[in-house]
């Protein structure tokens, strides 16, 4: 077993101001497990196909059938990544295409007691899923904001009331994290 620490920087590309993670892995997880990481750490509920890619292949779970691609469930970072500033993408969501660029910015000796994964920064929550891509968040950010849009109320309810872009809590990611099947839930 590889028992190096990767760190990640995550970022939703096109996201403005920037949404983004810094995460620690193991350098020997599988993508299948990556992904379940990201979901946690990013907010999103895993409830859409995603892909990874090296530049080179792209990479999914067995079950989604795109043909074309490699299956994620054998594939570890190290073999991807083995250097700082490594990129993989990741796209989460074909149809509003969330999509995530995947850097190394360091490789770590395994710590004697740290919980991994772990996120350790962070900036603002994900856009809720099924708004319509970064231009659909973008106008529900607006909506929400005007008093007196007719939409404004609508909004609101569909997304379970206040909705604070800025919101980021590393403590409750950790939290998820440190659970068995990593709570993929809206954060």
């Amino acid at each position: 077993m590889n028992n190096k620490i990767y760190q990640l920087k995550v970022t939703l590309l096109h996201s403005n101001p920037l949404i983004w993670r810094t995460i620690l892995v193991y350098a020997d997880t599988n993508l299948n497990d990556l992904h379940r990481i990201l979901q946690t750490t990013m907010g999103w509920t895993n409830s859409h196909l995603h892909e990874f890619s090296d530049g080179k292949h792209s990479y999914s779970p067995a079950e989604f059938e795109v043909e074309g691609n490699r299956l994620s469930d054998s594939v570890k970072l190290s073999k991807l990544m083995k250097k700082e500033n490594d990129r993989l993408s990741y796209l989460y969501d074909f149809g509003d295409s969330w999509s995530h660029s995947i850097i190394l910015e360091k490789i770590l000796d395994s710590p004697q007691k740290a919980h991994i994964p772990t996120c350790i920064d962070g900036k603002r929550r994900c856009p809720p899923e099924d708004c319509g891509g970064m231009h659909g968040y973008e106008e529900l950010q607006q909506i929400i904001k005007d008093p007196r849009h007719e939409e404004r109320e609508e909004m609101i309810v569909w997304l379970g009331g206040i909705f604070d872009p800025e919101y980021f809590n590393k403590i409750r990611i950790n939290r998820l994290l440190k659970s068995k099947d990593f709570g993929c839930l809206w954060l």
